[in-house]
């Protein structure tokens, strides 16, 4: 049922240029754990609609992020290249090239209305914010007909406000959050319904978009804030959790609101009797925050690690896939995904191919094969990595294979080897043990940030 569904659609649109293209709605959370959705296991934390689009569709156990941090994994997502190709190996650090080609740029091709909502940080938002860190590169120039998004993080509840007890970056609690205005709409600074639960400030402008495009094909990007510090609920998710402490009922708090805004979507889209023409993603942009994974409150599971490592629990996310019709009712699949992943299989959604004169390596597979069941080992690497000047960090990773080789991302950089096969939790390191593997991969990774090298020093395109 599931192959015969999806071959007939994109052969059917490859050979005719007619044929209707699936809207495509690419949603994203961010700094969520592997462990921080009741689909993988949580019996805390109360996310139904989540859970639902998984049992609808399929649930991806091992889904991996570009990166552990958000920047680098969020341009992944939309070019299905590693982050060392277009050159933002942090957060904060450089912005989109506009040499890069998007899914926005690529489904416009063939008719697409796109529409970019949530946290942006692939570039600054406002001109006048351009530091010595990045550069102005908002959604309009990679491809988004309409926009509301902000460069970076802000409060999970009052958006516009530095919460109580907020003492780190960002500003003085009660203050306006970093100038009180931070999302951008179209251009324009935002300055209306701000107020209250930021995952339902973002789908209060996602769901006209949805609704202005029914009858047409439409892209849109949903990248929510949530759970980035600084984590905030409102009272009435917090009294959801009312036998917990007070940092979990805001972290738990926020993902639950999360969670009912995805589901006011999914019911949208069958008000409106689009949800069989709409493919449905979901992940999170990297493993849970150092902090509160240290605390014990945000989850990466049973992996070891968090955000700012490359053990698995900095790059293992959730995932999952929602297309009634056409992906089958609680399919899974432990085969290695990743977010280069969704540019191929998108774009191949569509009907659509890259140019031949355009020889730009595409680094993910295309997802449909493996949810057909048709391939369960990607056949090819994964390379993973972040890098900052600051302080020496230079994490890098490797799966080739079965097998992990990690540099960790401190100054010393260590490095690991794994058998994911046997160790899937990486308690164990096989360097001193296999020496020649390590070797192996340790070549195998020098290639593959070679080859990223050459396309950030301009192999691909001119800039």
């Amino acid at each position: 049922m599931l192959g015969f569904g999806v071959v007939m659609l994109v052969g059917s649109m490859s050979a005719d240029a007619a044929a209707p293209s699936p809207n495509v709605i690419l949603m994203m959370s961010d700094d969520q754990g592997w462990g921080d959705v009741g689909f993988n296991g949580n019996d805390q934390i109360q996310t139904p609609h989540l859970d639902q689009m998984a049992a609808n569709g399929i649930r991806f156990d091992r889904f991996y992020a570009a990166a552990p941090l958000c920047s680098p994994t969020r341009g992944s997502c939309l070019t299905g290249r590693y982050p060392f190709r277009f050159g933002i190996l942090a957060a904060h650090t450089g912005g989109m090239r506009v040499g890069e080609i998007t899914i926005a740029e690529m489904l416009k091709k063939k008719g697409y209305q796109t529409g970019f909502f949530g946290k942006w940080h692939i570039g600054w938002v406002k001109p006048e914010e351009v530091g010595t860190r990045g550069f102005y590169s908002p959604p309009s120039h990679h491809g988004f007909d309409e926009y509301f998004a902000t460069t970076s993080a802000v409060p999970t509840w009052n958006p516009t406000v530095t919460p109580s007890g907020w003492d780190s970056w960002g500003g003085q609690e009660g203050e306006p959050w970093k100038g009180g205005f931070p999302y951008v709409h179209n251009g324009q600074e935002a300055k209306d319904n701000l107020d209250g639960d930021d995952s339902r400030v973002i789908m209060d402008r996602v769901i006209p978009f949805v609704e202005s495009n029914k009858d047409q094909p439409f892209f849109a990007t949903v990248w929510f804030h949530t759970p980035h510090e600084p984590v905030v609920a409102g009272e009435a998710f917090k009294k959801l959790y009312a036998k917990s402490g007070r940092t979990r009922q805001n972290y738990y708090g926020c993902i639950t609101a999360m969670d009912e805004q995805i589901g006011r979507l999914r019911e949208k889209l069958r008000d409106l009797e689009i949800e069989k023409h709409t493919v449905v993603f979901f992940c999170s942009d990297n493993g849970p925050s150092d902090g509160l994974a240290k605390k014990g409150v945000a989850s990466a599971g049973p992996f070891s690690g968090h955000k700012h490592t490359m053990y698995d629990g900095g790059l293992l996310v959730p995932a999952c896939a929602e297309w009634p019709g056409v992906i089958p009712a609680g399919t899974s699949t432990d085969t290695r995904c990743a977010t280069v992943d969704y540019f191929p299989t998108i774009i191949k959604l569509a009907g659509l191919v890259m140019p031949d004169k355009d020889k730009r390596p595409i680094d993910g597979i295309d997802l449909l094969q493996v949810i057909q069941g048709k391939v369960t080992d990607r056949g090819k690497d994964l390379f993973f990595g972040y890098r900052r000047l600051h302080q020496g960090i230079d994490g890098k990773a490797i799966i080739s294979g079965d097998w992990k080789l990690l540099q960790e991302a401190k100054q010393d950089g260590r490095v690991r080897l794994f058998d994911l096969s046997s160790d899937p939790f990486e308690q164990h390191d096989l360097c001193t043990e296999l020496p020649d593997r390590a070797k192996e991969l340790s070549e195998k990774l020098a290639e593959l940030e070679a080859s990223c090298d050459r396309s950030r020093d301009g192999a691909d395109y001119r800039y």
